[in-house]
């Protein structure tokens, strides 16, 4: 074996080291133990009776975090003590913890990956709700802490004009909400404003009306189940329409920004928040293009290819993409907002 083959050798050994140790991060974000190790050292058998798990795997597991060097390990065997160190524990302790961003692809996506094999096979598909619970769930919390902590901010900051409206009770569509959090964020912002989330999938909008019910969202905000065409009545109604990281997914973006247009009132506009791929393709690629590539060849491509015709945009959706899909469908401007986030950007399209 050569240098470069080594070398490369090397490097997928230690991207495997990474995945399994993503998985273990998985597992004690599931089980819970990560926040049981804030306060002060445990041994193993503490953590297992705090956390009512098994002690020999209590052990095994804050040996590997340990070895992995996410938790601090003091004092002599038999009684070892395992603390989360303070710098580590806002990225595994939040409301969610922001390590399901890194955690996600590996831990939710394993389980449907035959399926997406099949997928390439066939040049098939799978559908949003065909992932498993744990990888839904984990990219709903991740989106709701961006709608819950951002969204308004961002639309009072970037938007003023719009903001002002929606004080006074504008009426504002979101479509695309799935399980309905950006609704109920903005229906929050904005209680004398009229919030209406759509999404083609009736068990989302379902799964959106108990979420809104269980969290106590203002009675201003309804679900409804729409196509790519959207339902007539719409037209002329709202003074915002948001697609918020929901378009990439769409087979038919076009025709959804078309609808966004027709929907809108006069001096109203679209506000897209889609992932902040490169302005254009380059190889190799920094942390985020990469991030979004992986998510895309094994989610956000897929369940674009579930319906057909379908654009099969993906995740990395650049500005140009963006922009063609938006004249197509009869905006005239395109502005990139000034927002900073790692992971999004946001379009104004009137």
């Amino acid at each position: 074996m050569n240098s470069g083959e080594a070398a490369f050798a090397g490097r997928l050994f230690a991207a495997g080291i990474a995945a399994a140790e993503l998985l273990t991060i998985g597992l004690g974000l599931r089980l819970g133990l990560y926040a049981h190790l804030c306060e002060r050292p445990l041994t193993a058998g503490e953590l297992a009776e705090r956390a009512e798990i098994g002690p020999r795997y209590a052990r095994e597991w804050l040996e590997q975090q340990a070895a992995a060097g996410i938790v601090t390990v003091s004092g002599e065997p038999p009684e070892h003590r395992f603390l989360l160190p303070e710098a580590h524990r806002a990225a595994l302790t939040g409301d969610p913890p922001p390590a399901l961003t890194s955690v996600l692809p590996a831990a939710g996506i394993a389980p449907v990956l035959p399926r997406i094999a099949e997928a390439y096979r066939q040049d098939g598909g799978l559908g949003y709700h065909e992932y498993g619970e744990d990888f839904r769930g984990a990219q709903t919390e991740l989106n709701r802490a961006v709608f819950e902590g951002e969204l308004a901010g961002w639309i009072r900051s970037a938007l003023p004009d719009v903001h002002r409206r929606l004080v006074r009770g504008a009426g504002i569509a979101d479509v695309g909400c799935g399980s309905g959090w950006s609704s109920i964020a903005l229906a929050r912002a904005y209680p004398r404003a009229t919030v209406t989330g759509y999404d083609s999938d009736g068990a989302a909008v379902r799964e959106a009306i108990a979420n809104a019910a269980a969290a106590g969202a203002p009675d201003t905000l309804a679900f409804a189940r729409a196509d790519a065409n959207g339902p007539d009545e719409a037209a002329g109604r709202y003074a915002l329409v948001c697609v918020l990281d929901a378009l990439h997914d769409m087979a038919r973006p076009v025709e959804v920004l078309r609808w966004c247009r027709q929907a809108l009132r006069p001096g109203g506009g679209v506000l897209l928040m889609e992932p902040k791929a490169a302005e254009e393709f380059s190889a190799p690629a920094g942390e985020v293009e990469r991030f979004l590539y992986a998510v895309s060849v094994l989610h956000c491509l897929p369940v674009g290819l579930s319906e057909r015709p379908s654009a099969g945009t993906g995740t990395v959706i650049r500005p140009s993409v963006v922009t063609g899909y938006a004249h197509a469908a009869g905006f005239q401007s395109v502005a990139v907002l000034s927002v900073e986030h790692p992971l999004h950007r946001l379009y104004w399209l009137r």
